[in-house]
């Protein structure tokens, strides 16, 4: 038996080399050819007992229990200790694997151009739940990249294991700090922090300017506020605390009773999204300004102060975790996620879109779209009468050689909007126009004819 030993931890790199650069469509399969290496080279507790030379029946003998069968259809559950009964994410993460969970989804979700919602079902999906056929196929891959060699219709082991990117449980710090520590960031600065983070002949070359708007004279209490939940994440469970919290928007202290579930820095300032009770009590989410919060008290999960939201969710074992705050984010524009999403379409003038707007990433639903295309969604989208005649009178006015955008953006009314998504849009006047949402698009007017007549006058 060969003395070669396989600990590679299933990180991004590893992976794209096992599903050949093509991660998004083969994931599964290069988390399965994972597991076949491991069952191949890994040491005692996952290496199978086979000679170095095998077929594909010695090895499914070896690897799955008595009971599996031998036909060519997907096995049924017929042995919950069989092998091909554990999902995806069993084999990925438990003691043995030392996986954290939360880092490698992260991972997977930045760099692998999968949705949080896609990759839960794949984790969900028994990994070994295939054909023979597949398998065979996934025997054949594993030669082709050099980590078995095929002759005489039997697979032999290597005496050499191929090259490719390492990154082992023993390596746990170094390779959080690469493929995981960073994975919070966005893509494209990943990849800035990973090739410039280090000083080059004595030079440090690499610099992000951030606009932070925090005063001063509240940066202690916002480090502090950091730190606690820092160590309050640590703890099982996750204890819920009760916030005395400044709104701005209501001018006045209120207490919210809250699950923390993450922070987020975003527009000049750090917040803390949490789940149970806003400041209007209108929403169960609430991105709080860490620099408006005046005191935190952590509660016990017996505490009768608690919102019934909360105690159903913590006995459910159903509390939210920061993916599903990456899900809602993804749907509409917008940081203040739990608000309702509203279609907003925008005409801007063909030059300046050209040379400032188009070929931009402002979300995953902001798409071109023509003329015709706008007149086809407000009759279809805009149910009040009177409000869809008018646009589409205005749309009359307006050029077809105009560019038009669709976006879907988070919006309940004019108080209840982003207003990040609104600064960005006046940072566009005037050369872009609000079509929809209506309520906006007059507020967006009455703005403006007050702007005009502060500075005709």
């Amino acid at each position: 038996m060969s003395e070669l030993v396989f600990q590679d931890i299933p990180d991004v790199e590893l992976l794209q080399c096992l599903g050949r650069g093509y991660l998004k469509q083969n994931l599964l399969r290069a988390i399965r050819l994972w597991v076949w290496l491991r069952s191949l080279y890994g040491d005692n507790q996952y290496c199978v007992i086979l000679d170095d030379s095998f077929s594909y029946a010695d090895w499914r003998n070896a690897f799955f229990s008595s009971t599996h069968p031998k036909g060519e259809q997907i096995p049924p559950i017929h042995d919950f200790d069989c092998p091909c009964a554990k999902t995806t994410a069993e084999w990925l993460f438990s003691e043995k694997t030392e996986i954290v969970a939360s880092h490698w989804r992260k991972s997977i979700l930045v760099h692998a151009g999968i949705n949080a919602s896609a990759l839960d079902k794949l984790l969900q999906q028994r990994l070994f739940g295939v054909t023979r056929r597949s398998l065979q196929a996934d025997l054949e891959i594993l030669a082709e990249l050099g980590w078995l060699v095929y002759k005489y219709q039997k697979y032999y082991r290597v005496c050499e294991l191929p090259s490719r990117p390492i990154a082992t449980k023993d390596q746990g710090s170094a390779a959080k700090v690469g493929a995981y520590e960073l994975s919070f960031m966005h893509e494209d600065l990943v990849e800035f922090a990973e090739n410039h983070s280090q000083i080059i002949n004595g030079i440090q070359r690499f610099f992000l300017k951030l606009d932070y708007v925090i005063p001063r004279s509240t940066l202690d209490a916002v480090n502090d506020w950091q730190y606690e939940l820092r160590q309050l994440w640590a703890k099982t469970p996750v204890p819920p605390v009760k916030l005395t919290y400044g709104s701005a928007r209501l001018g006045n202290k209120v207490i919210c009773i809250v699950y923390p579930v993450c922070i987020y820095y975003v527009q000049r300032a750090v917040y803390l999204c949490a789940y149970g009770q806003s400041p209007q009590k209108d929403t169960n989410w609430y991105n709080f300004r860490l620099d408006h919060i005046l005191s935190l008290v952590v509660l016990e999960w017996t505490d009768p102060q608690l919102p019934l939201n909360l105690k159903q969710h913590y006995q459910q074992k159903s509390l939210p975790n920061p993916d599903d705050i990456a899900l809602e984010m993804s749907k509409a524009w917008g940081f203040d996620f739990y608000l309702p999403s509203q279609l907003m379409l925008l005409r801007f003038d063909r030059e300046f879109c050209d040379r400032y707007v188009k070929d931009t990433e402002r979300h995953d639903t902001f798409k071109e779209v023509s003329y015709h295309q706008v007149q086809l969604l407000i009759q279809r989208e805009i149910k009040q009468p009177q409000q869809q005649e008018t646009l589409l009178k205005i749309l009359a006015k307006r050029s077809p050689q105009d560019a038009y955008y669709r976006v879907f953006i988070r919006y309940q009314d004019n108080q209840n909007r982003d207003n990040n998504i609104v600064m960005r849009l006046r940072a566009w006047q005037p050369k872009v126009e609000v079509l929809t949402p209506w309520d906006l698009r007059q507020s967006f007017a009455v703005d403006i004819a007050t702007q005009f007549q502060m500075y005709h006058n």
